[in-house]
């Protein structure tokens, strides 16, 4: 399994010692450091390598590559038959490895398994549960915010998984390829997901995988870069994968969207609510127009690599719109 930190060294060290307690299956850990500056690598090195804690292996990059290919350095060098990733700024429950390897038994087409994530602060409540997507590219945590209370107890098929407490069969990979290194961070699980399922695995949600996560720890909800690169992501998302049925209606989602959340921020609620006042808003607004220009710049490369995908394609453009309008997010959890 891959572990990637950049900075976080006490979270660092709360993922490992929750991947010390993990039983039933056999496991190996790679940490890829990204270039961290608090003294993380040095901490995996003294408290887990030395004294033998962990099967551990660490990778430490001179700066930090990012989300995408940080996790595709780890993927390389693991071993395993099945690869599993957690954030580190995630806690495993002592079931959750064991659990998420028992998704893919029995159907040779489960590339994906995901995890039942649940909010550090309030573990009564749900982070994600797999995932959704609106029509214009922006990706949504199924069941974000709801209880949990028992509807998400059921193992099913999901869109994919999310990044964050995930587990990917090899041979997917080594068919489809890993993360797309142009999206260095954000959307980067949702596009690696929706890759496979164009590619004809799929995905199941195993809700006995459970993980504890604190949300948005590597740059924080209020970062214009973290807005940047969702907005820039969301963009080659939709170019690189969408058929090309929704593709010409992304304007119009786009903008319903957009105008949902102005609505849910002028009451108060929302990621928008959380860029307080007019000078808060136009940072905001910059950030979205920044992003999508730096989508515009790198249009040509994801062209390109979407004709190169069609090769490994098995839904026809009709299967994908209703493969995604199937698994479309409400408007209204878009903008909570």
């Amino acid at each position: 399994m891959v572990v990637l930190n950049w900075n976080r060294k006490h979270l660092l060290r709360s993922c490992l010692e929750s991947l010390e307690r993990q039983r039933g299956v056999r496991f190996e850990v790679v940490v890829v450091d990204n270039g961290s500056r608090d003294g993380s690598a040095e901490m995996v090195e003294e408290e887990f390598i030395r004294p033998r804690r962990l099967p551990l292996r660490l990778i430490c990059n001179p700066t930090n590559r990012g989300f995408c290919a940080a996790n595709n350095q780890g993927i390389a060098a693991a071993r395993g038959e099945f690869i599993a990733l957690l954030n580190n700024d995630a806690e495993a429950e002592p079931g959750w490895l064991a659990a998420l390897r028992g998704a893919f038994d029995g159907d040779p087409q489960v590339g994906m398994a995901a995890s039942k994530i649940l909010c550090y602060d309030d573990p009564h409540r749900i982070d994600k549960v797999g995932h959704w997507i609106y029509p214009d590219g922006q990706n949504r945590g199924r069941g974000s915010g709801d209880p949990d209370d028992g509807r998400y107890d059921r193992r099913e098929q999901v869109l994919w998984a999310d990044g964050c407490a995930a587990m990917y069969r090899r041979a997917m990979l080594d068919e489809i390829g890993g993360f797309d290194e142009d999206f260095f961070a954000y959307g980067d699980d949702a596009e690696l997901g929706l890759r496979a399922r164009i590619a004809g695995w799929t995905c199941i949600y195993e809700p006995g995988a459970v993980v504890r996560h604190r949300r948005a720890s590597s740059l924080g909800v209020e970062s214009v870069r973290r807005v940047e690169l969702i907005e820039r992501n969301r963009v080659l998302l939709a170019v690189k994968l969408f058929p090309w049925s929704l593709l010409w209606l992304n304007g119009f989602y786009y903008a319903a969207r957009l105008s949902a959340g102005a609505l849910a921020a002028l009451a108060g609620r929302g990621e928008a609510a959380r860029f307080a006042g007019v000078k808060g808003k136009l940072r905001l607004a910059g950030a979205l127009l920044r992003g999508d220009a730096q989508a515009l710049l790198l249009l040509p490369k994801m062209l390109s690599k979407r004709r190169q995908f069609e090769r490994r394609r098995r839904l026809t453009p009709r299967e994908v719109r209703r493969l995604i309008l199937d698994n479309r997010a409400p408007l209204r959890s878009m903008v909570e």
